[in-house]
């Protein structure tokens, strides 16, 4: 590819929600009902056909993480007997605001503790009918940002319908403990990571569960954005969760962020043990199980608070180095040893990132380069050199509205599922244009014909060749 090339979406097909860009056509098929039912390994769910795809929301994967059940290990779920309604999305997992709501708009907290390890399914709807029950599609499976502090898979912003369409994929979205319920470092076996132990869990869910769905369970495609992308590419370089895996897709992973180390987690865990008055308590993890939750949120608000320092992103609780599902090295390092195998990967930043959390001063382009865009092309070089070149993006639309953030951190998203609507209130997207909404298509048929076929071209898609085989410098620039 040439240096710089970018994407503005003329040279791609108009495409629509049920109009197939990669793939073969998604017009539902008349016999689909409209409210279609799939036998899980747990029990029934009952799903709602939308234009051409059927969705799936808010299907457990795990038991409720309550009582003792709270920073342990996913347990698997109990099952249900009846037929389970599928239509509407389960709780987000306990959390504060996010810190990025500025940036990205605000959300109506709608969180529980209880059924909160749920997740979402979207699958072409021609796939559930009768003559379709032989073909299976490639599977994206897809996590959240947010700092491993906030956000949901059930979300509308993430909702995975246009993408299943656009690519004739199914597309999984799904929640995982956050902050102090997520990655609390208490010396008690099995405590560590459960954040990272529930991705996991969701990911052998999927394995054992997109067939139903008309999925392909020896193609899935683990992908993310931010925090989300961190745990896409550790899933796929521990030797627990690889084999499951074909491709990666990583959205601006924080590669250049301090590791969190076991001396530091368990520092953090210390602090906010004491911020909780447990400290002199026979047994932390019991006194910590009976606190209501706010407690835990407002505690874990102020040790955030007490440790920021400007222009570091890392909360004072993320996943673990060494622990469960997490190798060893630091990410960057773990690919340069090869720790990827042979899977496929996409990779790329947003022009802007930093913005997002240090404004538009002097800063944030260093900030930027440091923390995302250098470590990323370190990455794609070392996969390169390995003879499995990636395919590497940056997104470069800017906000029209003159928010001073340019293209900033998560602006990617609403283009990637084409949740304009969802994103009305966000600075960071503006008021979209027509020629947004024909970005949003080229961009999204590009991440779904990766997912498809391992390429992100193809027929009716721009050009975009791998790093480091072409003449340019291997950026493949959209907006």
């Amino acid at each position: 590819m040439t240096d710089g090339a970018r994407t503005d979406g003329a040279a791609v097909g108009e495409a629509t929600v049920g109009e197939a860009t990669v793939g073969e056509a998604t017009a539902p098929a008349a016999a689909v009902e409209d409210r279609p039912v799939v036998t899980t390994d747990r029990g029934r769910v009952r799903g709602v056909v939308e234009g051409a795809v059927a969705a799936f929301r808010g299907i457990p994967y795990a038991a409720s993480p309550v009582g003792k059940l709270r920073f342990a290990p996913p347990r698997p779920h109990e099952g249900w007997s009846e037929t389970r309604d599928a239509a509407r999305s389960g709780p987000s997992v306990p959390q504060n605001a996010s810190r990025l709501e500025a940036v990205m708009g605000k959300r109506v907290p709608n969180w529980a503790e209880a059924d909160s390890l749920n997740l979402n399914v979207w699958t072409p709807a021609r796939l559930l009918s009768e003559s379709e029950r032989d073909g299976r599609r490639p599977v994206l499976l897809w996590f959240h940002g947010g700092g491993f502090t906030s956000g949901s898979g059930g979300w509308d912003w993430y909702d995975g319908g246009r993408l299943a369409a656009l690519g004739d994929i199914v597309v999984v979205t799904a929640n995982y403990r956050l902050g102090p319920l997520g990655y609390l470092h208490l010396p008690e076996p099995g405590t560590d990571n459960v954040g990272v132990r529930d991705q996991a869990a969701v990911l052998r869910w999927v394995h054992a569960n997109a067939e139903a769905f008309g999925g392909d369970p020896g193609a899935i495609t683990v992908g993310g954005q931010s925090a989300g992308a961190y745990a896409s590419l550790a899933l796929a370089l521990v030797p627990e969760t690889r084999p499951l895996i074909r491709r990666v897709i990583a959205q601006s992973g924080p590669w250049g962020m301090e590791p969190q180390d076991p001396d530091k987690a368990r520092d953090h865990t210390a602090a906010l043990v004491r911020l909780l008055g447990v400290d002199s308590a026979p047994n932390p993890g019991d006194a910590l199980r009976e606190l209501p939750v706010e407690r835990l949120l407002a505690a874990y608000a102020q040790l955030s608070a007490d440790l920021a320092v400007s222009g570091h992103i890392d909360p004072p609780l993320f996943p673990v180095l060494g622990g469960a599902g997490m190798p060893s090295s630091p990410l960057p390092q773990a690919v340069a040893n090869g720790d990827l195998g042979e899977t496929g990967l996409l990779i790329g930043t947003v022009k802007d990132e930093m913005t997002a959390f240090v404004g538009a001063g002097p800063h944030a382009q260093p900030l930027t380069d440091t923390v995302m865009r250098t470590p990323t092309l370190e990455i794609a070089a070392a996969r390169a050199e390995q003879g499995a070149p990636p395919y590497v993006y940056e997104f470069d639309r800017e906000s029209p509205d003159n928010s001073g953030l340019g293209a900033t951190h998560c602006s990617e998203l609403p283009f990637l599922f084409g949740t304009f609507d969802a994103f009305a209130a966000s600075p960071m997207l503006g008021h979209p244009t027509p020629s947004d909404r024909t970005l949003s298509t080229a961009f999204a048929s590009a991440f779904a014909a990766f997912v498809a076929t391992g390429s992100p071209t193809g027929e009716g898609l721009a050009p975009w060749e791998a790093y480091g085989t072409g003449e340019g410098d291997g950026v493949k620039r959209f907006g």
